[in-house]
């Protein structure tokens, strides 16, 4: 009532208070109590929202504005006596920003010595930290009040959004990065829970946390992006669960896509024998199996980005198998019936458990309840065409698939040719008769010209098959061009293209231009792509008669299989689907180079190759037969 009588009785309105507090910031001199007094409308309201900008012009927008600015000069008051150079240029930043004033507050906070309060701010907020731990008020006063320290934190993060918006990114983080090392630097420790009751302050952080590493994204940073989502996480910002889960995600989502190599993280304190992820894959993996241990405890809300963005990172580590578990985990309601069949068909398919992932596509599609599963009977089909024994469900699965397509997708209904065309090959090869065998292998090339025809874009897979039955059926000029033509699709980068041409070539008859072909595949490919090269290479030489030059290349294929076996690590997962193939090419190399030692009448050393193919297989028909 004393403070309401005493400004009637001067009649001071509050904006030209708040006018004359303005005017003092270019002089930069202090405004005492006297000169500046606290209206009483305002004394409730002594808190700000950093998330409450606006940007809109307009008169009952400035004027509310104005207000704002006014009730925070007047807590500033009220808690220090007086409104300092810096906090003045704070209101006044702040006023324009708000009005969206970008460039002029910018001018304003660029003028505030942030250098000259850190010292201050970091006292007052170790001495509020001090405090509530003792749950004593005896101390002496800080150096700065925590109203204030607030109204400076927020006027360098609105610094930092200035910057962002005028598109200065590398200087804006490094602005937002000022309010974090002054916080962790005063607060070794982290933010003690009693910090969430000043709601000014722990927005203001909240805000930092979260804008510093996409700051660091906009300016092309990836690596400090990188330490500021680590910084994030691992120092206790005393966030809430949803920033945090957010956070998480972001970060998990750069580790998988910038294609940026972080170093380890430097833990500060872990329980021994705990995991520390040693690449971005592994540390993206830990992230997201916390986002889903988070969901599994009904933390946080169920976002179906994180099961993609895992079995993506999953993948790529060759462990597809921790996919099916994840997805097995999930409650019906978050996956429906058809897309969890689907996925774990997938991945123990990838797994090379081809009956399990048969056996759980049947499941699926034997249900009335799933009438549209085109790309589950293309898969089913697939599979099928593995396995001689399912060869004829194979054939009803991809005529389903053509008959629920019924010319809709000309690439889908490409695609179901062509598997429907690799099972009538197969199943060609089963039956007795020879005109039942003609008719067959008529049909196959038939369907697999049509597949053909139908492609939007060529498709190496249809164009080998096409080239593949045709020479299995002696067409070899044929055969011939659309080898060539798949070797120009594919650039060269696949073995199967160079191995089939080779083997075509020397049906031909055609040693020497077969043998340059591997020679130029071997000289294009990777270390643990030669294997089938140089068998072929080797049989080639064989053709040819060149014994000895066979079986150096038969040495040189057994020690590349021998390194790729032993190899360790990452390697070793991404060749895991592979290593029955593998074991089962080494084997027969023993048994090639077996018999090219006993047309050399090296008996021993044949002996021995045929001892080395037992350890791998010792019920091998090919084995018994050498």
């Amino acid at each position: 009532m004393a403070i309401k009588d005493w400004i009637n009785k001067r009649g001071f309105s509050v904006r030209e208070r708040f006018q004359k507090m303005m005017k003092c910031i270019w002089s930069g001199q202090q405004i005492r109590v006297d000169d500046t007094i606290a209206s009483s409308e305002s004394l409730a309201t002594r808190d700000y929202s950093v998330s409450g900008y606006s940007s809109r012009p307009g008169e009952m927008a400035e004027t509310k504005v104005d207000n704002s600015n006014i009730e925070e000069a007047e807590s500033s008051l009220r808690e220090s006596g007086y409104l300092n150079y810096e906090e003045a240029r704070a209101l006044l930043g702040r006023l324009e920003y708000q009005k969206g004033n970008i460039e002029a507050a910018l001018h304003v906070f660029e003028g505030i010595d942030v250098a000259a309060v850190t010292s201050k701010m970091k006292v007052s907020l170790a001495r509020r930290c001090e405090q509530n731990r003792r749950r004593s008020q005896s101390d002496a006063a800080p150096a700065m009040s925590m109203h204030a320290v607030s109204l400076l934190l927020e006027a360098i993060f609105l610094k930092a959004k200035s910057l962002q918006h005028l598109g200065r990114f590398g200087e804006a983080a490094q602005s937002c990065k000022v309010i974090l090392d002054n916080v962790e630097s005063a607060l070794p420790e982290g933010l003690s829970d009693n910090y969430s009751t000043d709601c000014k302050l722990q927005e203001i952080l909240n805000k930092a946390v979260e804008l510093l590493p996409e700051l660091w994204k906009l300016a092309g940073d990836p690596q400090e992006a990188i330490l500021s989502y680590r910084r994030a996480l691992l120092y206790y910002w005393n966030l809430d669960m949803g920033t945090k889960s957010k956070l998480e995600k972001e970060f998990a989502v750069l580790l998988l896509y910038s294609g940026a190599d972080a170093s380890p993280p430097n833990l500060r304190s872990q329980m021994e024998g705990s995991f520390v992820p040693r690449n971005n894959i592994e540390e993206a993996i830990l992230l997201l199996l916390v986002l889903l241990r988070k969901f599994f405890l009904k933390r946080i809300g169920w976002d179906p980005s994180i099961l993609d963005h895992l079995a993506f990172a999953l993948s790529v580590s060759g462990e597809l198998r921790a996919i099916a578990h994840q997805v097995e985990e999930l409650h019906p309601e978050i996956m429906n019936r058809k897309e969890r069949y689907s996925t774990l068909a997938l991945c123990y398919y990838g797994e090379g458990e081809d009956i399990v992932a048969l056996n759980l596509l049947r499941n699926l599609l034997n249900s009335r309840d799933n009438p549209d599963c085109i790309l589950e009977l293309l898969l089913a089909s697939k599979i099928c065409g593995e396995n001689m024994s399912c060869i004829e469900e194979g054939i009803s699965w991809a005529r389903k698939a053509l008959s629920g397509l019924n010319g809709r997708c000309g690439q889908m209904v490409s695609k179901a040719n062509c598997l429907l065309g690799v099972l009538l090959s197969s199943q060609s090869r089963l039956v007795s008769s020879d005109s039942e065998r003609i008719l067959k292998q008529s049909e196959t090339i038939e369907v697999l010209e049509t597949a053909e025809k139908m492609m939007t874009e060529r498709d190496p897979y249809i164009v080998f098959h096409l080239c593949l039955e045709n020479a299995e059926q002696r067409k070899l000029d044929v055969a011939l061009y659309y080898a060539k033509q798949l070797l120009k699709l594919e650039a060269g980068s696949s073995v199967k293209g160079y191995v089939l041409l080779a083997r075509i070539l020397s049906a031909q008859k055609q040693f020497v231009d077969a043998e340059t072909v591997i020679n130029a595949a071997l000289d294009q490919s990777g270390k643990w792509d030669q294997g089938e090269l140089l068998r072929t290479k080797a049989k080639l030489q064989i053709a040819q008669n060149q014994l000895k030059n066979a079986v150096e290349t038969y040495t040189h294929l057994l020690a590349v299989l021998q390194v790729q076996y032993k190899s360790s690590g990452a390697g070793k997962k991404l060749l895991k689907t592979k290593g029955k193939w593998d074991r089962s090419l080494e084997m027969e190399t023993w048994h090639d180079l077996a018999n090219v030692y006993t047309s050399l009448s090296q008996w021993r050393d044949a002996e021995v190759c045929l001892s080395k193919s037992k350890a791998i297989s010792p019920f091998s028909a090919s084995r018994w037969s050498t």
